[in-house]
């Protein structure tokens, strides 16, 4: 049945898109040269040193947030990793994730510190991070594959826009829970914005936010089949290929590196927040 009117989205859609890579062209290739140089020089600094050498920094880090069993669990998982044959493909993986996570971590931070200054900006804020986490994935690839065309920053793109929402999230949920009597004491005592802002709020709600950074960087990981879908090199590429051929034996070898990766992830990052709350509850 034919609708009596049709809204015209995707076309409104493609013109913006057609204005947007016309006019500023030069920002995105400038934004593209500057995220594959900071892809590549993380990439070459994880695969460049033998595998070895890096999984005893990643023990040792794992040791440092968690104690010796993380620290043992660490080497062991890579160990399996180096033994399927993905190690070069997880550290493509981790450099992506990792870039992703960072420049997501530097939006959102701020975000949240501004939803949660304003009511205001916070009802803007809200629902827009709404549509962001109720978009496909896969649809943020297609503008960023127009803007900034096949390799690994569409992949950084999207992971960017799909994973920075629990940030700005937990980061207006840190601050907002603070105990308003200590803010209160803060501004009874003449402190500035700022200073509340630095050395009263975010390290009351520095817990909070390191939940959301772990968000974040999950979020992340979950994105790497789908940036290996245009032309973003590491696990997501193996486990397309695999799909394509129809290959369970690579899937699964490419699969298992992602977890033992998300699991390495995910417990460091737990770790430190469950530090720097033992850390503020000391200092309070």
């Amino acid at each position: 049945m034919e609708p009596l009117f049709r809204i015209p989205l995707g076309d409104w859609v493609e013109v913006g898109l057609d204005w947007l890579t016309s006019t500023f062209d030069a920002v995105f290739l400038y934004i593209r040269n500057v995220l594959v140089g900071a892809y590549d020089g993380l990439d070459w600094l994880l695969t460049t040193p033998p595998y070895w050498a890096v999984i005893v920094v990643f023990a040792a880090i794992a040791w440092w947030a968690s104690g010796w069993k993380l620290g043992v669990g660490t080497l062991l998982g890579f160990a399996v990793v180096v033994g399927v044959n993905q190690w070069d493909n997880a550290m493509h993986s981790l450099a992506l994730v990792t870039i992703g996570t960072v420049v997501a971590v530097a939006i959102s931070l701020p975000l949240g510190i501004w939803a949660a200054s304003s009511d205001r900006a916070s009802s803007i804020i809200r629902p827009i991070l709404d549509f962001m986490q109720t978009m496909p994935a896969m649809v943020y690839l297609i503008p960023a594959l127009v803007m900034f065309r096949v390799g690994v920053v569409p992949g950084i793109i999207a992971t960017i826009i799909f994973a920075m929402a629990p940030g700005v999230r937990f980061t207006e949920l840190g601050i907002r829970g603070v105990d308003k009597e200590v803010v209160e004491a803060g501004h009874a005592f003449g402190s500035s914005p700022s200073r509340i802002l630095f050395q009263i709020q975010l390290p009351l709600a520095r817990p909070t936010i390191m939940a959301g950074i772990n968000q974040v960087i999950m979020l992340a990981l979950s994105m790497v089949v789908i940036a290996g879908m245009v032309g973003a090199p590491g696990l997501g590429a193996e486990i397309v290929k695999a799909l394509n051929r129809i290959d369970a034996g690579m899937g699964f070898e490419a699969g298992i590196a992602v977890v033992i990766l998300a699991i390495f992830l995910d417990r460091v990052t737990a770790s430190f927040g469950v530090n720097s709350k033992s850390k503020v509850l000391q200092d309070a």
